[in-house]
């Protein structure tokens, strides 16, 4: 029976169900309740008294940051566990977050023990006297995470730090012999950087339209799974990145050859913030008019 009561915010219900399901099957003495943003968020905590929460930074109406600063003047949230999770990792981000009372944060995509180990931590005495109490154990994570690990996560090494970002002069996707096999040209080539919980792929952009981007990367890189979470980095002007959440969709060789050299992710997006689906949208016509 649960005894603790966790909430997760994030726009994306794709997200929400990851977070939900791993608290689930980690700790079944937490409940999870989730909300689509801040506002949403705070609604409910003015009602009900939660043990954790597990939030995403940036979402409409209010963001994540915004609702750790409305928490933190509650007198009954101020020392209650805030776990953000989102897909700004940058320093000063840390940063901020750490000076309105952030506990944790925790990088998207992210793995079931990645977050299980982040909740562990924050939760301390109070989450392991719960779970003795319900006669279970934190002990066996493994064991635990069986029943979705396929579906989740794959066991993968980490990817080796990434060259230099190649120029449209030596493109990203040159074949390494006179016969192998290449990707189709372009005339400019868009890169894009596709993060993982355990690697990140190089790839360039081969379509993309609001619902997702389909990219071509070298074989000889690490690859993700079926349905593994992603954050698609792009640059949408100079200087400026959108940083887009999604789930890879399918992976597909781009020749019929065992051998091919080239392989095809298309990764779905999940983000449902207006901001995110603006800026995409005005990259979106820009790729589409520098490939005519």
């Amino acid at each position: 029976m649960a005894t603790l009561k966790a909430l997760v915010v994030d726009d994306a219900s794709f997200v929400r169900d990851l977070v939900k399901r791993t608290v689930r099957q980690r700790f079944p003495v937490i409940d999870t309740t989730d909300a689509q943003n801040g506002r949403r968020a705070q609604s409910l905590m003015s009602r009900t008294a939660f043990d954790l929460v597990l939030c995403d930074w940036e979402m409409p109406e209010m963001s994540g940051l915004e609702l750790l600063q409305w928490m933190r003047q509650q007198p009954q949230y101020q020392k209650v566990p805030f776990i953000m999770i989102t897909s700004r990792g940058d320093k000063d981000h840390v940063i901020e977050a750490v000076k309105e009372g952030v506990s944790e944060y925790l990088g998207k995509p992210f793995s079931p023990e990645g977050l299980s180990k982040k909740i562990i931590k924050v939760m301390g005495s109070k989450l392991k006297n719960a779970m003795d109490r319900g006669g279970k154990s934190m002990e066996s994570p493994a064991d635990a995470f069986k029943e979705s690990a396929t579906l989740l996560t794959q066991k993968r090494e980490p990817a080796p730090e990434p060259a230099a970002q190649p120029s449209p002069e030596s493109p990203l996707l040159a074949g390494n012999t006179g016969t192998a096999s290449r990707a189709p040209a372009r005339a400019s080539l868009t890169l894009a950087s596709v993060r993982f919980a355990d690697s990140t792929l190089k790839s360039v952009i081969k379509d993309i339209n609001l619902t997702e981007v389909r990219v071509l990367a070298k074989r000889d890189q690490v690859f993700p799974g079926i349905l593994d979470q992603a954050v698609v980095d792009i640059e949408i002007a100079e200087g400026q990145m959108a940083r887009l959440n999604g789930y890879v969709h399918q992976l597909q060789a781009v020749d019929k050859r065992q051998d091919t050299d080239f392989v095809s992710v298309t990764i779905r997006f999940v983000d449902e913030d207006p901001k995110k689906l603006e800026d995409l949208s005005r990259f979106v016509a820009r790729f589409r008019a520098g490939s005519r």
